[in-house]
């Protein structure tokens, strides 16, 4: 069965030493973050992977000022679409965009597409507490629903604020994981992407697509009473919120390798919406593929999951991206 992972991440040399040196006191992540070559593809072959669609994650380019984010992206981009050049049957690529200058962003979408056939771009959480209901970020939005780029909306630790008012008081490493992987990050994902919602993005840019991970990011349990709390009479909206969390969003398993949520994902937003993700190199590709194996669903159903909505989405009709 072919297989199409899309949370996958890797960093230059240059990012890891300038924006996130601390990714660099695990060696052995830093190593495979900085690995876009033999060594991954041959990890990737030995869990049954065929496709990486590659990003930049966090903590990304969305806390840096406007002229380092602009720079940064670029240089990561260039570092990125030179790999799916070499590697085009192993490799498709996520922009990364300076979301602090919208407009040069916007540019970099197309710079991006255009050079490297780049299938969408992944944005790390807020930008300086600022989410993408602002009108601020539209100008990105506006060029990904143009461009057909979806928009993978990778967790990102909640503000400053956030993490002082729910999650300290505890000693430095509980806080750390309470306020990032452990919950936090997820929570202020699915926060974001309801303030999208209500906030009038899916209305203004219908056609847009936006993926989030983790099976829902904590959304799952909570879509029955989303959807009969937030009414239309209440937010105005066109459609019911329950639409645009059907018809907007995708949904990937990242590692969330949990039979029981899944089942709940699947019964909530269909298996049509659902795609397979390892989140490598935080999670192993292996135990992923495993999980897919295991899931009580249809060999169809599989397919879909594993390979066939992803190309649809990201419309990769086969395996080279390169316009």
């Amino acid at each position: 069965m072919r297989t199409i992972t899309l949370e996958e991440h890797h960093a230059s040399p240059g990012y890891l030493d300038a924006i996130a040196p601390h990714l660099k006191r695990d060696v052995d992540l830093a190593d495979k973050l900085g690995d876009i070559g033999e060594r991954r593809i041959a990890a990737m072959d030995e869990a049954g992977i065929d496709v990486q669609i590659l990003s930049l994650g966090p903590p990304g380019v969305e806390q840096l000022d406007a002229e380092t984010a602009v720079a940064i992206a670029r240089q990561e981009n260039d570092h990125r679409g030179q790999a799916v050049r070499r590697y085009p049957d192993r490799f498709a690529g996520f922009a990364t965009v300076p979301t602090a200058a919208p407009v040069d962003a916007a540019n970099e979408l197309t710079r991006t597409r255009e050079e490297y056939g780049f299938v969408g771009v992944l944005i790390n959480g807020h930008t300086r507490g600022r989410y993408l209901d602002d009108t601020h970020f539209w100008p990105i939005l506006e060029q990904a629903e143009k461009l057909g780029m979806p928009v993978y909306l990778h967790p990102m630790p909640p503000p400053q604020a956030v993490i002082d008012a729910s999650y300290s008081g505890f000693a430095p490493e509980v806080t750390a994981r309470l306020s990032s992987w452990a919950w936090g990050w997820h929570i202020d994902t699915a926060v974001h992407v309801l303030r999208m919602i209500v906030g009038g993005v899916f209305d203004r840019y219908p056609e847009l697509q936006v993926v989030i991970g983790h099976l829902g990011e904590g959304l799952v349990s909570m879509m029955p009473r989303v959807e009969t709390s937030l009414t239309s009479d209440v937010t105005g909206l066109k459609r019911p919120v329950g639409a645009y969390l059907r018809e907007n969003l995708y949904y990937t398993t990242s590692g969330f390798n949990y039979s029981s949520v899944f089942l709940d994902l699947v019964l909530q937003v269909g298996v049509e919406r659902i795609m397979f993700s390892a989140d490598y190199p935080y999670w192993t590709m292996g135990a992923s593929q495993d999980f897919l194996d295991r899931v009580p669903l249809s060999p169809n159903d599989k397919e879909a999951i594993a390979h066939g909505t992803a190309e649809r989405l990201f419309r990769m009709g086969g395996t080279k991206n390169n316009p």
